[in-house]
């Protein structure tokens, strides 16, 4: 898999150096390749460099960060957008996810946290590539999106490298590797990730009990799930149903896909 490039978008010097120099960029695949202290020169240099992933604080002079996606949006569909802010704010946060931000982080920024977001980002290109593909695949690229979809498939029930091996008659290590070569993660932060995502649209979709939605994404123990939610999104999935309800309005949970 090649590295990813990456574009840091912030007016403070010292938050794009903290960037560069308190994550490993390298140990997930990615490359800075740019920096932009304003709106402006953010549009300068995505129209330069067109990188795969950008950095973008909200607050920057000249034109915000909000703005400068909405315009990128137009001639860059496929760059993915991740909004470092101080602004805790719903009406941000609801404005991001309408502008299809793949996500939206605090500062101080937890660098832990921001690594698995960079994980989970790798994860949504890999599937929005392999949904994209339209002419025949090499047969490495074919079986791991045979395993991705099954594992899609099956989310519900006890998985491991050793039942896909069964399954698709290859060798563990060798899906192991493929993971890690064709997405740029390992197996079982690919298989948290996409039973994470079940998790919360069963919880906000649904009026299913933690422990049923639990069972659901995967696993059979809810007070292990609860854990592994909690890790993952930094509340319980009790307060992560509640909140959306509060921040909506709403009085019962949507009967809609989301």
């Amino acid at each position: 898999m090649r590295k990813l490039s990456v574009l840091l978008v912030d007016d403070e010097i010292m938050i794009r150096e903290g960037f560069k120099r308190l994550f490993d960029w390298e140990a997930h695949d990615c490359e800075v390749v740019g920096e932009a202290a304003d709106g402006m020169e953010a549009m300068t240099q995505i129209d330069m460099l067109r990188p795969d992933i950008v950095i973008m604080d909200i607050n920057i002079p000249i034109m915000n960060g909000l703005k400068v996606i909405q315009l990128s949006r137009i001639k860059y569909p496929d760059i993915a957008f991740v909004i470092v802010s101080g602004y805790d704010d719903f009406s941000y946060c609801r404005e991001a996810l309408r502008l299809q931000i793949t996500d939206y982080i605090l500062k101080p920024v937890n660098y832990e946290e921001f690594g698995t977001c960079i994980d989970n980002l790798k994860i949504s290109l890999f599937e929005q590539r392999i949904s994209a593909v339209a002419e025949p695949e090499k047969q490495e690229e074919r079986a791991i999106t045979g395993i991705t979809r099954y594992l899609q498939e099956h989310l519900s029930e006890e998985m491991s490298l050793s039942v896909l091996a069964e399954e698709f008659h290859l060798n563990a290590q060798y899906i192991s590797q493929l993971f890690k070569s064709e997405i740029g993660v390992g197996f079982l932060a690919y298989l948290t990730n996409i039973r994470m995502e079940k998790a919360k649209k069963l919880l906000l979709s649904t009026s299913l009990s933690v422990a049923e939605v639990a069972e659901q994404s995967g696993y059979g123990d809810y007070r292990v799930f609860t854990k592994v939610f909690k890790k993952a999104e930094g509340i319980t999935p009790s307060q992560f149903r509640r909140d959306f309800l509060e921040d909506t309005g709403s009085t019962k949970i949507l009967d809609e896909k989301l």
